[in-house]
């Protein structure tokens, strides 16, 4: 009658075992948390509206550097007097210019 206790004891460590790891890896990834957000509505749409506004300024920012460093490389190819690209990119320099 001790081998099906032992192994009911032996599945029942191996159950528990399997159980505190789940709840490490629930832990671990903040499930928690999330579901508490989802059931906030409210803090759910702020969160939400404030990360998509951080990540329109953060465009904005990073296409308007990248804009003037190509426009500032334009302007140095057009110092360097190229005989037929030259006056495309002076051209295109001046449009620029005169738009900002």
């Amino acid at each position: 009658m001790e081998g099906p206790a032992k192994s009911d004891k032996f599945l029942l460590k191996r159950l528990n075992h399997k159980a505190a790891r789940l709840l490490q890896e629930i832990d671990k990834f903040n499930i928690a948390e999330y579901l508490e957000l989802l059931n906030n509505p409210a803090r759910f749409f702020w969160v939400n509206f404030l990360g998509g506004v951080g990540r329109g300024v953060g465009a904005a920012i990073g296409a308007t550097v990248v804009a003037a460093v190509v426009l500032s490389l334009l302007k140095r190819l057009v110092v360097l007097n190229l005989p037929i690209i030259g006056d495309y990119i002076a051209e295109l320099v001046q449009i620029v210019q005169n738009h900002l």
